[in-house]
């Protein structure tokens, strides 16, 4: 009965703004972008098993639903060690923003990689049919009604990783427990970020023997490879330090255009990388930075081949691309975290850590809280409000040593809290080994529905 309102009021909310989707599809690529897939149309799937079975795929699929960048680099190394550990089994990876699907494309292949359908009962269905998963893989909270439903009616068992609930999500959650507890109690495995975010998800309904804490998969990312950006960034920079601020939002570019002049008069030689988190947002923070009079030059503008005019002390480069920024990280003197300065909850600090690179965030981080934390803990991150941004960039610009210290204290958090990819792979084993047998006489045949 539940289920009903929701789907009820979701057509409402569909109906009543019919119109204004209409225009952002009609004028915005990205909302046109995967339309049919959203819809229910399965583009995957073609290929058959030999010997006339009714699956649609050569291997029984194990479909992980990965929302936008962030949560495909994060479950980069598990889909690499899925791969390598249950070759009978064919991982898809499906997205929900065009930026999550352009990368995972890059990343996984094309082949296999998909626009998750919107949570509507036929589209869901639709995808349901067409892959008859043996396991559905969420990360974080990553949650839809209509898509959990129709896992728990056909005993598709559904896991998440990565799990957490923000402190910002928690008290929405807590009071809506009367809807989400029969979904949730549904859940087989639940891999929990932190103890806090275990107990969390066991308040919501989760069976507590279903709930383990494995660790952040973010603290396993590895920069996959060096980017053309950072090859050429090595060429082009010579001797200058760079400073790379990565992930920023909207008044976090103006406040750092602010402090500029005051870091280039402490270090001459400084060039910054300004990486925008939404690729919507580069036309407009490339005005901004043409406003300010500041030489600049957009990384899209280089070729292939290394530009032959190098940067200039004082440069600012706009990283206008997709998916290289955790690579340029490695060149830091300095990184800030983006997302910090304004109440976004935040960006990953571990991408800068992982190369030892000392890091500057904002007072707003409870996306990342227990990543940010154990950073802190051990002197491993700075934090800093709008105002003193630049005096935190200037002191570890201008302390070498400290600044070095503290890089070597972020490379040792990071390196001690990695092993959540580990502990995920053998309970998602676990829990396909205890899944029900497909296809034995009087047993479900994968994608059988249940009757209500």
């Amino acid at each position: 009965m539940v289920l009903f309102f929701y789907n009820l009021a979701l057509l409402a909310a569909l109906v009543a703004g019919a119109p204004w989707w209409l225009w952002r599809m009609a004028t915005t690529h990205k909302y046109r972008a995967g339309l049919a897939e959203r819809l229910g149309f399965v583009r995957l799937g073609r290929e058959r098993r030999a010997g006339g079975d009714s699956l649609p795929f050569a291997r029984p699929v194990i479909w992980l639903h990965a929302v936008s960048v962030g949560e495909v680099l994060a479950v980069g190394r598990l889909i690499a060690e899925l791969d390598r550990d249950l070759p009978d089994f064919q991982v898809l990876i499906s997205t929900t923003t065009r930026t999550g699907q352009d990368l995972a494309r890059s990343r996984f292949g094309a082949e296999r990689v998909f626009y998750c359908p919107l949570d509507l009962p036929w589209a869901v269905r639709a995808y349901l049919n067409g892959l008859q998963p043996s396991l559905l893989v969420l990360t974080e909270t990553e949650f839809w009604p209509n898509l959990l439903r129709g896992c728990i009616r056909r005993r598709i068992p559904v896991a998440v990783v990565n799990a957490r609930i923000s402190d910002r999500s928690w008290p929405r959650y807590r009071r809506l427990r009367w809807f989400w507890r029969p979904l949730l109690s549904g859940l087989e495995q639940v891999l929990a970020q932190s103890e806090t975010d275990a107990e969390r998800f066991r308040a919501l309904g989760c069976a507590p023997d279903r709930v383990l804490v494995a660790g952040n998969l973010k603290f396993d990312v590895r920069a996959a490879g060096e980017s053309e950006a950072t090859r050429q960034l090595k060429t082009l920079a010579g001797d200058l330090r760079l400073l790379v601020a990565g992930s920023t939002l909207e008044g976090e570019e103006s406040a750092l255009l602010e402090a500029w002049p005051r870091l280039l008069q402490a270090d001459p030689r400084l060039v910054l990388v300004l990486a925008p988190r939404h690729p919507e947002r580069f036309a407009a923070v490339a005005a901004l930075v043409q406003r300010s009079g500041i030489p600049w030059v957009r990384r899209s503008d280089w070729k292939a081949e290394a530009p032959r005019q190098i940067l200039v002390p004082g440069q600012i480069v706009l990283l206008d691309t997709i998916g290289e920024l955790a690579s340029v990280y490695s060149l830091a003197a300095v990184a800030f975290i983006g997302g910090s300065l304004i109440p976004a909850g935040g960006h990953n600090p571990l991408e800068p850590a992982q190369f030892g690179v000392p890091i500057v965030m904002g007072p707003h981080y409870a996306n990342f809280r227990a990543i940010t934390e154990e950073l802190l803990a051990s002197n491993a991150l700075r934090i800093a409000a709008k105002e003193g941004l630049g005096a935190a960039l200037l002191d570890l610009l201008d302390n070498r040593p400290a600044a070095a210290a503290m890089g070597q204290r972020s490379l040792q958090v990071f390196a001690q809290q990695a092993g959540a990819t580990g502990r995920c792979i053998h309970a998602l084993r676990e829990l396909l080994a205890a899944a029900q047998p497909q296809g034995q006489a009087g047993q479900r045949q994968p994608g059988q529905e249940l009757p209500v």
